[in-house]
């Protein structure tokens, strides 16, 4: 009888141990906090089984050797864990944390050009989230079965800032009949464009987030890496449209449980579950996201607030920086770069800088911009459409004309973007708002001359006369004002004739002579004097 109670408290307590493992999944890792976890869950089981099965009541543990014993590797295991937490914590290693992150300083209009608009992310991820949930609705021949994730990674896809997320099963039923051809599509949108797009797979994708058992997809990477520690895993595709998990591996640089980097990065294959395992510097170049935006910014958080100590980022936080209460993205180079404003712990509504930090390979720029906290030009953004009730999103940053200026869409209470705002970093009284991104850059440019931040840009192009004969005319109407196009015989030029500097291009016909003097555009040319 007493070997059949000792086989049942084995299968009970391997039953129980494979139960918590197959649903918490801990890294088989010492640096793993879920580990400790669950090797401190096994041993209390032990405990409670011994002490089931041997009838021990509260009063009689001092009398058990053997539950005493238990007790006793549980402690241990206790003081270890929580001894290992205070010695990997930055109030013993100030100085490992500070220097986890290398910064160098950069400069602005060098390293951030002039976007076009194509390339300057007009929506933020609550919007993307609408414009998804919005086509989602329309594909009546899968609404029924599945719904968008709520992942939305920004990327860099063929030069063009876009969001992607994977569709997901709408519930376990659903899951249960769909499964055996996966989840057939993900979403696609346009930060730019605001196209948003359903891309159907030849194939569908097997693992997901939504998946159960084996085909989950933090349960496949698991039994793959069963050592590895996983940061959070974003979705990201190729650049032929393959759609990939990308998991980053964690790599702890201080103590047991301290000073989190990335080491490793994994790439599993949504569709065949195929994985590869890449180190961090030699991750291929398309992945965008290895290091997570809010890591990125604990990083510098380290980096600014503990160059005296920990003592000193809490008590007298001399020379303390840190950053502020949110984020943004910027594409430069085929690279994602997460941007942030820096303030001193001490601050008022002022960034003494800013920083750019590559999300690919933890490269860190910070540039010593002064100027007004991002809450504040959000703030002086909604207080220009205040009427409208419009809400900003928090800023992206741009280098209009060589200022470093805040580029902002202005929602309405449905989350849709109506309006766009720029405002200046170091002077954030001057706001430009427009109902498009060429209009809002217009006016914000006039703001920049008309308040002497910057000067008009003399016209060097040369004067030159062109005598003949007309040969084609035409009007057009530019902003409200009646344009003439001239061509002349002998030249393939197009020349520009405003109405409100000559109205008497009105009386001209194909066949007249004149002559004119003009300067060079880039698609008409500007004229000077009509003869």
């Amino acid at each position: 009888m007493k070997k059949k109670n000792v086989l049942l408290s084995i299968i009970v307590l391997l039953l129980v141990g494979g139960i918590y493992y197959y649903a918490a999944l801990p890294a088989m890792n010492i640096h793993s906090v879920d580990v400790w976890y669950f090797v401190l869950f096994l041993v209390a089981v032990i405990g409670v089984i011994y002490a089931m099965r041997r009838g021990i009541k509260r009063g009689e543990i001092k009398e058990s050797k053997v539950l005493k014993v238990i007790i006793g590797v549980f402690v241990i295991l206790l003081v270890a864990y929580l001894g290992g937490s205070l010695l990997s914590s930055p109030i013993v290693n100030a100085k490992k944390y500070q220097k986890l992150l290398t910064v160098e300083e950069g400069e602005f209009t060098k390293d951030i050009e002039e976007l076009s608009f194509d390339q300057i992310p007009l929506l933020d991820r609550d919007s993307a989230q609408i414009l998804g949930s919005r086509k989602m609705g329309s594909m009546s021949d899968m609404v029924s079965q599945f719904e968008v994730d709520d992942i939305y990674s920004q990327i860099n896809y063929q030069d063009s800032p876009v969001r992607v997320s994977p569709l997901k099963y709408a519930n376990l039923i659903k899951w249960f009949t769909n499964r055996s051809d996966g989840i057939p599509a993900y979403i696609r949108i346009d930060m730019a464009s605001q196209t948003t797009e359903l891309v159907k797979l030849k194939e569908g994708m097997k693992y997901s987030t939504s998946e159960h058992f084996g085909r989950n997809i933090y349960r496949h990477l698991r039994f793959k890496h069963p050592t590895y520690i996983y940061g959070e895993l974003s979705f990201e595709i190729d650049d032929d449209g393959v759609p990939y998990w990308v998991a980053p591996v964690k790599k702890f640089n201080i103590g047991l449980f301290g000073g989190e980097t990335v080491g490793r990065v994994v790439l599993c294959n949504a569709i065949t579950g195929e994985t590869q395992d890449y180190r961090i510097d030699e991750v291929p170049e398309w992945i965008d996201r290895a290091y997570s935006a809010d890591l990125l910014v604990q990083l510098y958080d380290y980096y600014g607030s503990l160059k005296h100590g920990f003592f000193n980022s809490v008590l007298s936080q001399k020379d303390c920086l840190k950053t502020t209460n949110g984020y943004n993205f910027l594409a430069i180079d085929d690279d994602v770069w997460v941007y942030t404003g820096v303030t001193s712990v001490n601050s008022d509504q002022s960034n003494v800088g800013f920083v750019l930090m590559n999300q690919r390979t933890m490269e860190t720029k910070y540039y010593p911009i002064e100027g007004a906290i991002e809450d504040s030009a959000m703030a002086s953004a909604e207080g220009q459409v205040q009427n409208l009730k419009y809400v900003a999103t928090f800023p992206l940053l741009l280098n209009i004309s060589g200022e470093p200026t805040y580029f902002l869409a202005l929602k309405d209470d449905a989350g849709l973007v109506k309006k766009y705002a720029m405002v200046n970093v170091q002077k954030y009284q001057l706001v430009a708002i427009g109902d498009t991104v060429s209009a809002c850059e217009e006016q914000y440019n006039q703001l920049l001359l008309t308040n002497g931040v910057k000067e008009a840009e003399k016209d060097t192009r040369e004067v030159m006369t062109i005598e003949g004969t007309i040969t084609k005319i035409a009007q057009g109407v530019i902003e409200g004002n009646s344009h003439y196009y001239v061509m002349v015989e002998g030249s393939d030029e197009i020349f520009d004739v405003s109405v409100v500097d000559f109205i008497d291009i009105i009386k001209y016909e194909v066949g007249d002579k004149v002559t004119i003097e003009y300067k060079e555009g880039p698609k008409a040319n500007t004229v000077l004097s009509l003869e």
